[in-house]
């Protein structure tokens, strides 16, 4: 072990407790909805995407939030279990997963409490410190008492014997994001009149008998991790000083604690749990540095770090012992080796689109926006070799286009990618221009490099057409042109003062100081809150009501961007159709009915996209093996063009 290039502080190995770690990254808890739906049970499909996370590089993997009784636990389908001593064996085959890559393995336990799924409490009412009548309207729960108490202690202390048993190295218990060993310790959930409630001591005194317990049953031959929010978010929740002091009892009985953030109760809280692209970086690191300063034991950190620049200049500055990280480690699966390696370039960024959490919350597998492989190792952690080298063509160089030439090369293939524009990308430069998007800017540079760097041969500046395919004499075509915008019959909307949101967003066009955005849905409202943010005065219009807008984004992305939206200056006229664009503005009825004009020295039109039929029929009849992928095929997001594509590509 030693320190590599630029990340001396990331390398330092450390010990926790009694074990020692190779390096400072942990792969944060996911829960990938792997395991089977209802029973819990580990799956082939689990024991690759935990490798996978282990093959990253970390010094630690945590599996996901792992009910530790089957009644009232639980909060996820596909969850795994550890309530059945049976279950050993499937634990075991993930231990021996992980522990060939030099990782260490944890796993966070939980009860879920108020956050319980109503689908798997078996009939039973979800446990509750307290029953909250203004926040547990509608939910099925129950005040837990002190007997109750005990048995939950005993279901904890039962899994972590299990996992001890197993050959896991590390237990998480979580007591952070409003679930039920968290509750215990916020006045706003804990309301008990009894030796549990009321002084922050009696708040106390449930999880500190809880992990108490658990030291005792398994004294020092399994390390124990607690993770906590630094800060909830509500009204009336502990403060980082409260944190502190309850960490500060509890490192008597464990061995590092895992500083997180938000409640997973309402989105409005839940979207601090794993922040999105509109929300800051970093944002527990000043919470658990606060709370560093107060404890002997190493302190973890979670939440908007993306990057091994960002947990470098962490670490480097003592802020916390442990950077904890999970979207980009699923984006890249060779993050950490790749840094190790000196190959940081080759990293491919994550988004922050939170399309990895979109499928676990149904109970579906976990799935991402830019690496179609994750979560799909059993079938697809090699790309196969194709049985025969054919000759690709990939028309449009956008997201679609490049990784189905991307992924056609990786499979041996002789592979020509035309590109009408001066340059690659496609519209993904329009979805980049946000200046919250910095993710998406660094993928699309990751993009283009990775495709220029490969031996895809590249033509810009030239518009395929059927004579084009005809001349090359591909053996399969793979048409990703994109969509286009649409553009309805409205009087005025060729008005010179009329621009589309690509040429607005690519800055193309000079945008007055009155703004009139015609289209609320993502695009519209992302370009209404940079339009606002440069001091522009910015009108958005759409023709549904705002609880219908932006059903295409994934919800804790709405309940980000509508959260920004109303703390902007920006004026809305939802349930409001444009009827006629005129050189003083747009002309609209609203949802009363009245008509009004909307003054304006700039309209923004944002209706939306499809694909390009017309084109599109001119290109798929030349050969017969052709295949239309991405935007061309289905307008919709940058997850979407990117699976069809590969999906596509990675069996031809």
């Amino acid at each position: 072990m030693g320190k590599f290039n630029n990340y001396p502080h990331v390398f330092t190995p450390i010990k926790i407790g009694n074990m020692m770690v190779k390096n400072r990254i942990q792969f944060s808890p996911v829960v990938s909805a792997h395991a089977h739906a209802f029973t819990g049970e580990v799956s082939a499909d689990l024991i690759e995407f935990v490798g996978a996370q282990a093959r990253s590089g970390v010094g630690i993997v945590t599996i996901g939030a792992t009910p530790v009784d089957d009644d009232r636990a639980r909060d996820f389908y596909g969850s795994m279990s550890v309530v059945h001593d049976y279950d050993t064996q499937g634990l075991k085959l993930i231990a021996d997963e992980v522990h060939r890559y030099g990782a260490k393995l944890s796993v966070e336990l939980l009860h879920a409490g108020r956050i319980a799924h109503t689908g798997l409490l078996n009939g039973k009412a979800a446990f509750v410190p307290s029953v909250i009548p203004e926040l547990d309207k509608g939910r099925n729960v129950v005040e837990i008492n002190p007997t109750e108490m005990q048995g939950v202690i005993r279901h904890f202390v039962d899994a972590v014997r299990r996992c001890k048993d197993a050959g896991f190295d590390m237990v998480m218990i979580h007591g952070a994001h409003g679930n039920l060993v968290s509750s215990f310790l916020s006045p706003v959930f804990n309301r008990r009149t009894d030796r549990y409630g009321g002084s922050p001591e009696n708040r106390m005194r449930f999880p500190l008998e809880l992990l108490k317990a658990i030291r005792e049953s398994v004294g020092d031959k399994l390390r124990i991790e607690y993770r906590i929010s630094g800060y909830e978010y509500i009204e009336g929740c502990p403060t980082v000083q409260d944190v502190a002091a309850f960490l500060k009892e509890a490192q008597s009985y464990i061995d590092l604690a895992n500083i997180s953030g938000g409640l997973l109760i309402d989105p409005k809280y839940v979207i601090y749990t794993s922040p999105n692209y509109y929300m800051p970086h970093q944002m527990n690191v000043a919470y658990a540095a606060e709370i560093k300063k107060h404890l002997k034991i190493p302190v973890a950190v979670v939440g908007g770090i993306t990057t091994i620049e960002e947990a470098e200049e962490i670490l480097a500055a003592g802020k916390v012992d442990i950077v904890a990280m999970a979207k980009s480690l699923i984006a890249d699966q060779e993050l950490v080796t790749k840094a190790q390696r000196g190959q940081t370039a080759q990293i491919r960024p994550c988004l922050r689109c939170m399309n990895c959490m979109q499928g676990p919350l149904v109970g579906a597998p976990v799935r991402c926006a830019v690496n179609p492989q994750a979560g799909r190792e059993v079938k697809y952690r090699f790309i196969p070799q194709a049985s025969k080298k054919k000759k690709v063509m990939v028309i449009g160089g956008g997201p679609a286009g490049m990784i189905a030439a991307q992924t056609a090369v990786a499979r041996g293939h002789e592979v020509v990618l035309y590109e009408q524009s001066n340059r690659l990308g496609g519209r993904l430069y329009e979805a980049s221009a946000m200046e919250c998007k910095d993710g998406f800017r660094r993928y699309l540079q990751w993009d283009i490099d990775t495709t220029l760097n490969s031996d895809i041969k590249v033509k810009l500046n030239r518009k395929a057409t059927a004579a084009t395919i005809k001349a090359e004499k591909p053996d399969i075509v793979i048409i990703a042109i994109g969509a286009e915008h649409i553009q309805p019959t409205i009087e005025g909307i060729d008005l010179p003062h009329v621009v589309s949101i690509s040429e607005a967003d690519l800055k193309r066009v000079s945008i007055g100081r009155r703004v009139v955005i015609c289209g609320g849905g993502l695009s519209g409202t992302e370009c209404a809150l940079e339009l606002a943010r440069e001091g522009k005065q910015v009108v958005l219009v759409d023709m549904l009501p705002q609880a219908e807008l932006c059903k295409d984004a994934f919800e804790l992305i709405r309940v980000s961007l509508m959260n920004q939206l109303a703390a902007s200056d920006i004026v809305t006229h939802y349930s409001s159709r444009v009827c006629k664009i005129t050189s003083d503005g747009v002309e609209i009825i609203d949802k009363d009915n009245k008509t009004r004009l909307l003054a304006a020295d700039t309209v923004i039109t944002a209706f939306g996209m499809t694909p390009n039929t017309a084109v599109i029929t001119g290109l798929v009849d030349v050969v017969p093996e052709t295949y239309v992928v991405g935007d061309s095929n289905q307008a919709g997001n940058i997850a979407g063009a990117n699976t069809d594509a590969f999906n596509i590509a990675v069996e031809i």
